[in-house]
């Protein structure tokens, strides 16, 4: 499979949406050499973003994370998370009374930061239950998998609320070899038990990809054939950005290897512009 050099991809556009996890940085910290990337887009005066289904953090802790690790090229104003439009929705369709999550508190901020009276989901009980008008699904940590996922069930069962999905992804990788079930694939159970539909933000909806668009077009002119997307993964990160009409990149640096790149590629469908070795230029 041949595959292109990074660099002479990016020098054709204006602006580069990258993924976070398997672009920038994998369980082992960052991608090395990333640095360099991030050096020459600055060098060369071209807008970047990092647009991510993680909803674990605020933009501002994710950026943090990126500064410990060395790369202090990435602020938070830099960062479009699902999350964002998260309490997006809350701030025009939840207007009152409290909001169940499930994640840690870190991850709660996107609806605190709504003005509404937030609960983890270990808290829901048959005093508060009937109070609550939205649960929000944001990160696979910080709740009793047992407790928490049968309380969302009935809760669900009992309460005609929305259920709002900030990560859609059903699995991360954590080693070489294996992955941890994420909160978009424990959202992905809990629908199918109930035959609901719930509401889901993130990557590969296009509405992620217009949520940044529409940022960067506050401030300048600019058409979707100047933004490139680069990303690991054919169902999320081009996939969405093909929906969206934006060119992509697929990196092999993480979720989809070498070895089997073609043939996910072909058995999908998912047809990426360029594939590269990794976003190291």
């Amino acid at each position: 499979m041949q595959t292109t050099d990074f660099k002479s991809v990016i020098d054709k556009y204006s602006i580069i949406f990258f993924d976070a996890f398997g672009v920038l940085k994998n369980y082992e910290g960052l991608v090395p050499g990333i640095e360099r990337t991030f050096a020459y887009l600055e060098e060369q005066g071209k807008e970047y973003y990092i647009v991510t289904n993680d909803a674990s953090r605020s933009p501002k802790q994710l950026a943090a994370s990126y500064h410990k690790k060395g790369l202090m090229s990435v602020t938070q104003d830099r960062i479009i998370s699902s999350g964002m439009l998260a309490k997006e929705y809350l701030d025009l369709k939840v207007h009152h009374g409290m909001v169940a999550y499930l994640g840690t508190s870190d991850s709660a901020h996107y609806i605190q930061s709504s003005g509404l009276h937030t609960i983890p989901i270990d808290d829901v009980n048959d005093s508060n239950i009937d109070d609550i008008n939205a649960l929000v699904f944001l990160d696979d940590e910080g709740f009793d998998w047992f407790s928490g996922l049968n309380k969302c069930v009935n809760l669900l069962r009992h309460r005609n609320i929305p259920a709002i999905v900030a990560n859609t992804d059903w699995a991360y990788p954590v080693s070489m070899n294996d992955v941890s079930v994420a909160i978009g694939g424990l959202a992905y159970m809990i629908e199918h038990i109930l035959g609901k539909r719930f509401i889901k933000f993130g990557k590969p909806d296009s509405q992620m990809f217009m949520f940044a668009y529409d940022q960067i077009r506050e401030r300048r002119t600019i058409d979707k054939k100047d933004i490139l997307m680069v990303g690991d993964t054919l169902q999320t990160d081009i996939l969405g950005g093909n929906k969206f009409g934006l060119d992509t990149v697929l990196v092999l640096s993480g979720n989809t290897q070498g070895t089997d790149a073609l043939l996910r590629i072909n058995a999908s469908g998912i047809v990426p512009t360029y594939i590269c070795e990794s976003a190291v230029v």
